[in-house]
């Protein structure tokens, strides 16, 4: 880890309120503003949280629910343990994760969220392809486990690619907003997909396919 970035993260005011508060990573804040500003979580509902490590959406979506609602954090690495959370350990893709859930007795959720980064190659192309193609992993298991009038949130990294992954997941909602927390840092092109109001009988060709082909000049 180079030293300045080190700096610039003890500079960071959301990292140092993360410290201050115990918090597990920044990106708490950025869940938390996303609660304030959309209709995603009530109490009582069941959440499911993608890419989990190591927790800090997690707990922000335990104490939003409140103690009747669930939390189930998926991610292949372990995630330490957070009262009120199944912890599932598993990769986002994998053809069996749909049945597991079901399997936790938490199924349908209201809400299903993923801040969920690829492998940064440094190539801006491959790094925003491979972006999308978690948030179509992310989107083809909400389909299997979200309750009708549920809400779905995908971080995903802008580019040319963003325009034709929202118009493959909005006919399934009743509305698809994009929104940067300010928590997300400056530089940074990341952003939210925030889609609300779920319909369980979406059109079939609202489907993202598992070999939809990424354009060449994207090839990963």
């Amino acid at each position: 880890m180079g030293r300045r970035f080190v700096r610039e993260r003890r500079r960071d005011p959301y990292y140092r309120e993360a410290q201050r508060a115990g918090l597990r990573s920044r990106a708490a804040f950025k869940l938390g503003y996303l609660l304030e500003r959309f209709p995603l979580a009530h109490r009582g509902d069941h959440v499911l949280d993608l890419g989990a490590a190591p927790g800090g959406w997690s707990i922000v979506a335990r104490e939003t629910i409140g103690p009747r609602g669930s939390v189930v954090a998926v991610d292949p690495r372990a995630v330490p343990p957070i009262p009120g959370v199944r912890s599932v350990r598993g990769r986002v893709g994998d053809p069996g994760l749909a049945a597991r859930l079901v399997a936790t007795g938490e199924v349908p959720f209201q809400l299903v969220l993923s801040d969920m980064s690829p492998r940064i190659s440094g190539a801006y192309a491959t790094d925003h392809a491979r972006s999308v193609g978690l948030v179509r992993d992310a989107f083809r298991l909400a389909r299997e486990v979200l309750a009708p009038e549920g809400a779905f949130v995908a971080k995903v990294f802008a580019g040319d690619l963003l325009d034709a992954l929202e118009g493959e997941i909005a006919p399934s909602f009743e509305r698809v907003r994009r929104t940067k927390p300010p928590a997300s840092r400056e530089p940074s092109s990341e952003l939210y997909l925030v889609a609300l109001g779920y319909h369980a009988g979406a059109p079939s060709g609202s489907t993202i396919r598992p070999d939809d082909p990424v354009p060449s000049a994207f090839d990963i």
